[in-house]
C-alpha cells in the first residue's frame, strides 16, 4: 500500500497489486485474454452477479451514447431491459501489459436486446484491466463501431 498526496494536502491510500505470477508478459496476456472470454460467457449469461465480478467498482463504459457506470449497466441487466443472447470474438486480441494494468483490444460480435428491440453489433473493444488482490478486474470499457465492409 502507499500513501498519496491529492495536492490539497490531504493523503489517501493507494492499493498496489502484486505482479503477476507470471514470467512474460505473453503468458499475461494470454490470461487476460481468457478473463475477457470468461466475461463475454459470463455478459451472455445475463447473471448481473457475474457479470460484475469481472468488474471493478468504479468500472465505465464509454461507448456513442456517453458513459455508463457499473451500477447503472448491472442495473439494466438485473431488470432484464437488457439481455445478451450472443457474444463473440472475432478474431486474435491485441494485449498490451504494463505491470499490473493490461489493455485489451479485440473484435467483437454480439446480439442484445434492449427493452425488446434486437440489436446486432459488431464493434472495437478496448479494455483495460487492473490486477487486484490476485484476479484481473476491468475498471474502463470502450466500444466503437465497427467499420463495415463494402
Amino acid at each position: 500500500m502507499l500513501a498519496a498526496e491529492d495536492g490539497d494536502g490531504r493523503y489517501s491510500a493507494v492499493m498496489t497489486s502484486p505482479p503477476s505470477p507470471h514470467a512474460s508478459d505473453d503468458a499475461v496476456a494470454n490470461e487476460v485474454v481468457a478473463v475477457a472470454d470468461d466475461w463475454a460467457v459470463a455478459i451472455v449469461s445475463n447473471d448481473a452477479a457475474r457479470i460484475g465480478a469481472f468488474m471493478a467498482e468504479d468500472w465505465v463504459v464509454v461507448s456513442e451514447s456517453g458513459v455508463s457506470s457499473k451500477a447503472d449497466f448491472l442495473a439494466l441487466v438485473d431488470s432484464g431491459d437488457l439481455r445478451h443472447s450472443a457474444m463473440s470474438r472475432v478474431g486474435a486480441a491485441s494485449v498490451r501489459v504494463h505491470g499490473a494494468t493490461a489493455v485489451y483490444a479485440a473484435r467483437v460480435t454480439s446480439t442484445a436486446h434492449y427493452r425488446g428491440r434486437r440489436f446486432d453489433a459488431d464493434e472495437w473493444t478496448t479494455d483495460v484491466f487492473v490486477r487486484h488482490e490476485g484476479r484481473w478486474l476491468c475498471v474502463h470499457s470502450h466500444i466503437t463501431p465497427a467499420a463495415q465492409d463494402g
